[in-house]
């Protein structure tokens, strides 16, 4: 029987160990990738063995890429300042507005309360090159065009319907005679929704931020279209490694890896409230 048990365990940890080599490899590739020069990458057959340098990180933090034909200016680390304040205030507007949004909708129904969710949910599944000619004339008009505020605003047709849609079913399954004990004591609804349902809702609500902060940083189109050089993202800036003598495949590793540091240590750090959002329905009565 032990012996079984033994076998079991063995090729568990065995099934285990292969799943997460057949994910990580990708990622583990990249990080190798980006402590090689150009030759080192391309050479067949490829090899794990290499003399490891730090050129191309050093080439992104200076603002110097170096290529056999000449050399460029590059203005990665200005993109990577301009990914962190377009998604962290494209997430902050959306709590802002959509956690209220999402609290109206989950306790004050009305006859058309859906259809108006719905609505706000399908600006998520449009395509982007769907609004992007009439934006870009809008903006035009308005003088957001080229506008940090002019982006983060644009985005909310990525954020707010994701945190409108994620938060509302957490607000949902919290009992409503939680919320109705503290209103018997003569507090208004503000207090009750800011002591009470926010506090209960905090995992759903940090769940929602943060997915909402993922799909905003990796937004592509939209910066590419409305935004000039100096105020875009990694995501558009990435382009400038694809250079008339060749791609430079070392920058982009070491890009890839400087890029999605900020959303791996975000996604570590909220782990806690993500596996809390899970359990949140409990209170449901």
């Amino acid at each position: 029987m032990r012996e079984n048990s033994l076998i079991e365990s063995w090729l568990r940890g065995i099934a285990i160990a292969v799943v997460i080599l057949f994910f990580m490899f990708p990622i583990v590739w990249i990080i190798l990738m980006s402590f090689q020069t150009n030759e080192t990458i391309l050479r067949i057959p490829p090899s794990v063995v290499f003399e490891p340098t730090l050129d191309n990180y050093r080439a992104l933090i200076t603002g110097k890429l170096e290529t056999n034909a000449a050399s460029l200016d590059i203005a990665f680390m200005r993109n990577l300042g301009n990914s962190v304040l377009l998604s962290v205030g494209a997430v902050a507007l959306a709590l802002i507005l959509g956690v209220p949004a999402a609290y109206s909708f989950a306790r004050h129904k009305t006859r058309f309360s859906e259809d108006i969710a719905f609505t706000l949910l399908s600006f998520r599944f449009a395509p982007p090159l769907l609004v992007l000619l009439p934006l870009t004339i809008y903006f035009q008009k308005l003088g957001l065009s080229d506008t940090y505020f002019g982006l983060i605003w644009v985005y909310q047709l990525i954020c707010l319907p994701l945190i409108l849609w994620i938060v509302r079913g957490y607000f949902e399954d919290i009992s409503e005679d939680v919320e109705y004990a503290y209103r018997i004591g003569g507090h208004s609804w503000f207090s009750t929704f800011r002591k009470i349902a926010v506090p209960l809702a905090g995992p759903g609500i940090a769940a929602a931020g943060l997915l909402a902060f993922i799909f905003a940083w990796n937004n592509f189109i939209f910066a590419l279209v409305l935004a000039s050089a100096d105020k875009q993202p990694v995501t558009v800036g990435a382009l400038a490694f694809v250079t008339a003598s060749g791609i430079q495949y070392g920058q982009i590793a070491a890009a890839i890896v400087l890029s999605i540091t900020p959303t791996l240590l975000l996604a570590l750090y909220a782990q806690k409230y993500l596996v809390e959002g899970l359990s949140l329905g409990a209170v449901k009565g």
